[in-house]
């Protein structure tokens, strides 16, 4: 071998050759069409830098910024019977499950986790909606009723993430059941004097917004998340008149009385902290360095007396 085949030759191959570039470097804003480095949105918590658009984010990611040092435990879900109905459309329900789990990781379409928020204890629920359009089922309902039963176990507030298309189809009338399930397992929890505080995400639609996403003490949303029963395309085909426009957004209900907040999602940690803060009757989390404590009553007067004992002693410099 000579210098020629050593060097030369590697350099002329790596000239024509294709290099391989990693994917999902960059995302594109689906609001402004904004290019964005995955970096960048990631510690921007999924949300556009240049038009403020709040992006799906996947149930850990949501816990990794919300739970103090992003420090959480798995609360063990019961599984459901599977396949009850041996439903079949294009594919057979199982292997819409395998799919579905294989491209997000988790089990299923919610994950609930025990952590501590701002050094108190929260038990939180979150919905993923690239699991089968987060739709609810017999797993989802029975996450929240293990969501509530912890959170009465631990005595602390139930914290839930909604992001649904609705009831899931495959499984028929018993995901409809979920919506009398998940109401008595918030029931629960206000049987038991405890928080419950719902926090919208885009979108939050059908059964899921007709039963457990509406129902919380304090109801927050994400800007921008589409909240409703039926969709406005729906409504507008049915009614044949326009609808107003921002209908059926965080804003809209906002402004008519059916939500208490709309928060930035960079903003939500720090407010949720303050609310279940308050609800569970804790003092103010302290957000920083404590200030100096200023002199009490004693101070003032112990140096007001050494300030007198210098000026009998004839030294009133002191």
């Amino acid at each position: 071998m000579n210098w020629i085949s050593n060097y030369v030759r590697p350099k002329i191959n790596s000239l024509f050759s294709r290099r391989e570039v990693p994917e999902n470097l960059w995302s594109k804003c689906p609001e402004c069409g904004t290019m964005l480095f995955h970096r960048e949105l990631s510690d921007n918590l999924n949300v556009c830098t240049s038009c403020q658009h709040h992006m799906a984010i996947t149930p850990r990611d949501r816990f990794a910024a919300l739970f103090d040092g992003g420090v959480f435990v798995d609360v063990p879900v019961p599984a459901p019977v599977a396949d009850p109905l041996h439903f079949r459309d294009q594919k057979r329900y199982p292997d819409r499950l395998k799919s579905a789990q294989k491209a997000t990781g988790e089990a299923e379409a919610m994950l609930v986790g025990e952590g501590e928020m701002g050094r108190s204890t929260v038990v939180v629920a979150a919905q993923d909606f690239s699991f089968m359009g987060g739709s609810m089922g017999m797993y989802v309902g029975n996450a929240i009723l293990a969501a509530a039963e912890r959170a009465v176990e631990r005595r602390c507030p139930l914290i839930l993430f909604s992001a649904a298309g609705g009831a899931r189809m495959q499984e028929g009338l018993l995901s409809l059941m979920q919506m009398p399930r998940t109401t008595v397992a918030v029931e629960m929890l206000k049987e038991a004097g405890l928080p419950y505080i719902v926090v919208l995400t885009h979108p939050t639609t059908g059964g899921v917004t007709a039963s457990y996403a509406m129902l919380g003490d304090v109801q927050i949303a994400e800007p921008g998340a589409l909240i409703c029963f039926a969709g406005p395309r729906v409504i507008e085909q049915t009614i044949r008149e326009k609808l107003p426009e921002g209908f059926q957004r965080a804003e809209y209900l906002l402004e008519h009385g059916m939500l208490d907040r709309v928060t930035h999602r960079t903003e939500l940690r720090a407010e949720l902290i303050t609310i279940c803060r308050m609800l569970t009757g804790l003092p103010p989390a302290v957000m920083g360095d404590l200030p100096a404590p200023a002199e009490g009553p004693e101070a003032a007067s112990t140096a007001s007396a050494e300030a007198a004992a210098a000026v009998l002693n004839g030294d009133p410099a002191k």
